[in-house]
């Protein structure tokens, strides 16, 4: 994966998606969600429209949440889809292997398998049924199309599929999410732009409302 898409992953992203939220298995709540991502670790969605004043920031190892242009809530909790999902291509190899570490995948176990009917690499499980973090890579296009996350409030899913090619590399447009086995959420994104022009100051939590 790092041979073949560092240096050639586009550096930001941006789209608009369909957010549907489900509790016990019903949908509960659509939405539309506004998201610019910087990489490596730089996520902003804007909830509803992009000047709602109202949605969420992941930065670096934390996270922040804004209501009525007014920051809400900070923790510090990384999003490490933003680093599945891209920023890994923009640090430097020993980096990716440390984090992979800091978020408990094993990159000592592996294997191979299939998802929906086409190969797949396994990583930080060499068993099957092991509940341990692992991350599933499609076999040829080195993208990752699923994950497992087990931590004290069960284990949390993640799909990532319908892949598109965009310039030198791919960004999925549909994600699906299950907590402890129910739906969680499904996401579908639209008007994707690749390597567009990115105002930082977006990223800032103290300007996180505007």
């Amino acid at each position: 994966m790092y041979a073949r898409y560092h240096g050639k992953w586009h550096s930001s992203l941006s789209f608009d998606q369909t957010t549907e939220k489900y509790r016990n298995d019903s949908l509960v709540k659509s939405q539309t969600w506004f998201e610019n991502i910087a990489y490596p670790n730089l996520l902003r969605i804007d909830f509803d429209s992009p000047g709602s004043g109202n949605g969420l920031l992941f930065r670096n190892d934390s996270t922040y949440a804004f209501n009525n242009h007014q920051l809400t809530r900070s923790v510090k909790k990384e999003n490490e889809l933003i680093f599945f999902l891209g920023g890994l291509y923009f640090m430097s190899f020993d980096e990716v292997v440390q984090h992979f570490k800091d978020l408990k995948y094993d990159l000592n176990q592996f294997r191979t398998d299939t998802l929906k009917g086409k190969p797949v690499y396994v990583i930080g499980a060499n068993k099957k049924g092991e509940q341990v973090n692992q991350l599933w890579i499609d076999k040829q296009k080195l993208v990752a199309v699923y994950f497992a996350n087990f931590d004290a409030s069960g284990k949390l899913e993640g799909y990532f599929e319908d892949h598109v090619p965009l310039k030198n590399a791919w960004s999925e447009t549909r994600c699906t999410f299950y907590l402890n086995n129910h739906l969680l959420q499904v996401e579908k994104y639209h008007h994707i732009v690749a390597g567009g022009e990115v105002d930082k100051s977006r990223f800032l939590p103290w300007l996180v409302g505007k």
